[in-house]
């Protein structure tokens, strides 16, 4: 067994963990809550209210962050369609599904992706909160592979994208 068919093996064993047990525990409503939190409209109120309550702080970090969202999605697309990896309630008959996607694939994750990049712009941006916020951006994570529609590799490659956007954006936009 070559090393991608091991990680592929692993990946898979871990997502029937998280999936399996988190379901039997009756985590799926919770899930489906955290995972809607991770949509997108919690980061544009967000980004919204702090540009209305804390000024020129505040404007800077919806900015920076419209900006380095317009730089994640289309990458997001990009490799969500050229990978085209199947998701696991797509390709597993007994794999519990709480949701139904909205799309077929499922590499990378773009809800790990917003997630971590919202996280952290605010890291940037409003240092204190950067616990909760990465903290937040994993259970988003997580809900995910709980809700059936996403392998743990799905959320680590969202997670990076995530990351590595925000970063670029940040340092992209202290240039203007």
């Amino acid at each position: 067994m070559n090393k991608l068919q091991k990680l592929t093996a692993f990946d898979t064993r871990l997502f029937y963990w998280c999936n399996g047990v988190n379901q039997a525990r009756g985590m799926a409503p919770i899930s489906l809550w955290v995972s809607r939190l991770g949509d997108g409209l919690l980061y544009l109120m967000l980004g919204l209210g702090l540009a209305l309550l804390d000024g020129e702080h505040g404007r800077q970090f919806l900015f920076s962050g419209l900006f380095a969202f317009s730089i994640e999605l289309p990458l997001y697309l990009v490799l969500k369609n050229t990978i085209k990896r199947d998701r696991p309630c797509h390709r597993f008959d007994d794999c519990q599904v709480a949701i139904e996607p909205s799309d077929k694939f499922s590499f990378p994750s773009g809800h790990a992706a917003a997630a971590f990049l919202f996280a952290t712009l605010v890291m940037a941006w409003y240092p204190g909160m950067l616990l909760p916020a990465f903290a937040l951006a994993l259970l988003i994570g997580l809900s995910r592979i709980i809700l059936g529609v996403h392998y743990p590799t799905d959320i680590a490659a969202g997670a990076l994208l995530g990351v590595c956007a925000g970063l670029l954006g940040l340092q992209l936009w202290s240039l203007f």
